[in-house]
């Protein structure tokens, strides 16, 4: 069997794209066997390994191409996907009993580069560990935007992501404990309370109904920002001339209805997953 030929749908769909083709592993596992030597599969599973970059990092399209889709890409859960599913394949995790060895463990140098990859790129304030942006340069490593919109800024969204990730590690070392722990308290400060989005149903605008933020002293769940600013933890709402704005009822009509600028990401994370995995994780660690 061809080496990670299940992963072509999951990780870059029909046109190698990781951020857009994750929906599709279920279509990966209703394949017939016979495609899953074929050469087409052959061809395309290359690319999972071949599209890593030097130090580690996930563009969002393979082939390369100019733009920002050569970044190392954390949005859509586009590198963390491919990340779990190498893990996966290195743990030899059915339907992936077939990889020989040498292969597994080219999928698990693979894994290991990408988690240097996060560690070294979460974002350190006057000394603080943060989260991550959505983006970073393939060759600086630096916080990088994407669409207009879509500034260099600290990302309540995908972080969740690597968060959860990191969480799944079997035998976490000091380092990933420290980075989750970092993480989730970043989480915890800029959280915003007693809000919630409400739609309002209104004809005559294009799409029928407009997005606002109401206040709810009631509302038990949080929101976070999709994306902050690094440095003051201010939550950035741009339009897609990429012009800021401080309040989300400021952006343009467009933009406001037609982009996930504020969501309940890490309310599950911080309510439930994270304590759980501190009391197993942290307890351990201090054990040794």
């Amino acid at each position: 069997m061809p080496m990670l030929a299940v992963l072509v749908l999951a990780c870059i769909g029909a046109q190698a794209q990781p951020a857009s083709g994750a929906v599709s592993w279920n279509s990966v596992l209703r394949q017939p066997a016979a495609w899953y030597a074929g050469e087409e599969a052959e061809r395309i599973a290359g690319y999972v390994l071949a599209w890593q970059n030097d130090n580690g990092g996930w563009p969002q399209f393979y082939p390369l191409r100019d733009g920002y889709y050569s970044h190392i890409t954390f949005n859509d859960d586009a590198m963390i996907g491919v990340m779990r599913l190498l893990g996966e394949v290195g743990d030899a995790t059915a339907p992936f009993s077939f990889v020989d060895r040498e292969r597994r463990e080219r999928a698990r140098r693979a894994v290991a580069r990408g988690l240097a990859v996060i560690l070294e790129t979460q974002i350190e304030v006057d000394g603080t560990l943060t989260a991550w942006c959505a983006q970073y340069d393939e060759q600086t490593l630096g916080c990088a935007p994407a669409r207009s919109y879509e500034l260099a800024s600290l990302s309540g969204s995908e972080s969740v992501g690597i968060v959860r990730y990191l969480m799944s590690i079997d035998d976490p070392g000091p380092d990933v404990i420290r980075t989750v722990v970092s993480a989730a308290a970043w989480f915890d400060r800029v959280k915003l309370e007693d809000i919630r989005l409400v739609r309002k149903t209104d004809p005559t605008l294009a799409r029928g109904f407009d997005l606002v933020v109401g206040f709810d002293p009631m509302s038990t769940t949080p929101m976070w920002a999709r994306f902050y600013e690094i440095g003051t933890n201010r939550p950035l709402f741009v339009d897609r001339d990429g012009t800021q704005h401080d309040a989300f009822s400021e952006i343009e009509y467009e933009r406001r209805v037609g982009y996930s600028w504020l969501g309940s990401w890490a309310a599950g994370l911080l309510a439930t997953e994270y304590p759980a995995w501190r009391r197993r994780r942290v307890a351990d660690n201090e054990e040794d």
